[in-house]
């Protein structure tokens, strides 16, 4: 099987922020993969802004490290990393002042695409988009992209579109959540889609119930100050895990168009009911015998910000009434993983008896590690003494089943970049969709704060609070295991 490179037009992207950890962890090496795909054309300039005192030289042995770091280890076929370095320039700019922005204009180029990348705190967005047209650089087809968190609760994230709305249409604006670059992600949709087999079962009749787990064994790590503020409900559920429940849970699209994809999205999110308080679950997790506690990572001893968080959602549309979504996230669990499972009923009737209750088929979609996909189906256990039965899993892994082809797959960031050029929205959140989110996710964390909510402890290297195990158990289910 060959990888259909699909060629971009030459661009000028603008990376704010150019020297922070995000351009240095993700978005250099990601371009630098590109580059040597062959899918960032020749004459592509990139251009780091920031306030740091450096010139293009310096720059370039920054990007140059960062490559060797975080790139994987990928080898360069189309020619050498100063190939690429030579793509590379660097302008100091003062996002709050006018000190680079005249330099910065005289680097662009009129015939190309004009991409800019706000890899910066929000605080910054509306200063950015106010002298990206005050000093020329916005052009009506420029795009830019901002990352979260877009808002801490539904009125900043107001406040923040109408920031950005005052500088730039809808179409231009750029709202990346990584997730939706996952290719297992955009698989979700094919398999849904494509797939006669699946599409009729998706649904009340036939689904028992859904799970959505993302498991960190990490934990806040030199994020503290940001997440003691944030929390996992805001950091995680209201953005990553509400973009996979929209994608399981909506309606097909008239078709793959941008705007079409996000209404339905959109649809699901304003579908979902309000969550009781008890079927909430927060976490904190404590400390073990060679790690810190939470509150010792964030340096905030009385801090009542969760960890983890666990909740049972419904979806009040006819496709879905009756048919629960469990959400689930945290850090410092036993394993890394991200998974979404789709629960099917039992069979009407089962001719195998009591034995048969203990079978589902389950499909579960992996986003990592190892992105895939598996469907558990129930077969007869080989060998005499009559009909026992066995689940086995058909199992599709993009490593094996592609080979090569899956190894060479752009990662999130660089499907997405690569999307931004092309001027295609399809994986980017849309505002209104990004303030129907906070609509629903405020009144949870109002509820926590009006009863004085605190997060349970939970011992580091497990599945998390046992109130979580017992938010399935009271429901006669129980969580997928998160494996180590």
């Amino acid at each position: 099987m060959v990888s259909r490179v699909i060629p971009v037009d030459p661009f000028d992207l603008v990376i704010f922020g150019g020297t922070g950890d995000l351009a240095r962890r993700k978005i250099l090496p990601g371009l630098f993969r590109r580059f040597c795909s062959g899918q960032m054309p020749e004459g592509s300039q990139i251009i780091g802004a920031a306030r740091s005192d450096i010139d293009d030289a310096e720059y370039r042995n920054m990007v140059s490290d960062a490559v060797e770091e975080f790139g994987g280890g990928r080898t360069c076929e189309r020619g050498t990393l100063e190939a690429f370095l030579d793509t590379i320039h660097f302008v100091t700019t003062d996002a709050k002042g006018d000190g680079g922005w005249n330099e910065l204009n005289g680097k662009m180029r009129p015939d190309c695409v004009r991409a800019f990348y706000f890899s910066v705190g929000p605080s910054l967005f509306g200063d950015l988009a106010e002298r990206l047209h005050r000093f020329g650089l916005a052009t009506p087809d420029s795009r830019i992209v901002v990352e979260k968190p877009f808002g801490h609760d539904l009125k900043s994230a107001k406040a923040l579109n109408a920031t950005l709305a005052q500088h730039f249409d809808e179409a231009q604006i750029y709202r990346i959540d990584h997730y939706l670059g996952k290719e297992t992600v955009q698989n979700l949709m094919a398999v849904r889609f494509g797939n006669m087999l699946f599409e009729p079962l998706w649904n009340a009749q036939y689904v028992d119930h859904i799970q959505i787990t993302v498991a960190e064994t990490v934990g806040v790590g030199g994020r503290g100050s940001y997440y003691d503020k944030s929390g996992a409900m805001r950091d995680m559920v209201q953005n990553h895990l509400m973009q996979l429940l929209c994608l399981i849970a909506m309606e097909p699209p008239a078709k793959f168009d941008p705007d079409a994809v996000r209404d339905e999205k959109l649809k699901v999110i304003r579908a979902l009911e309000p969550v009781d308080w008890h079927h909430v679950v927060r976490g904190q997790y404590g400390a073990a015998r060679d790690a810190p506690s939470y509150r010792e990572d964030v340096e905030n001893p009385k801090s009542s910000t969760e960890s983890f968080v666990a909740m049972k959602c419904h979806v009040s549309n006819w496709r879905w009434a009756g048919t629960p979504f469990y959400m689930r996230t945290g850090k410092r669990l036993k394993a890394r993983t991200s998974e979404i499972a789709v629960v099917f009923k039992d069979a009407p009737h089962s001719i195998f008896g009591v034995d048969a209750g203990r079978h589902r088929n389950v499909l579960a979609i992996r986003l990592q590690p190892n992105e895939g996909m598996t469907l558990d189906v129930t077969i007869k256990e080989p060998g005499p003494g009559g009909m026992r039965l066995l689940d086995v899993p058909l199992d599709m892994s993009f490593a094996e089943t592609l080979g090569a082809e899956a190894e060479e797959a752009p990662d999130a960031y660089e499907r997405l970049i690569m999307d931004v050029i092309r001027g295609d929205q399809t994986l980017f959140m849309r505002g209104d969709e990004v303030e129907a989110a906070w609509a629903w996710t405020d009144p949870i964390i109002a509820d926590w704060v009006m009863r004085n909510d605190v997060p349970k402890e939970y011992e580091p290297a497990s599945s998390g609070p046992e109130d979580a195990l017992m938010l399935m158990h009271r429901d006669g289910r129980k969580w997928r295991e998160v494996k180590a």
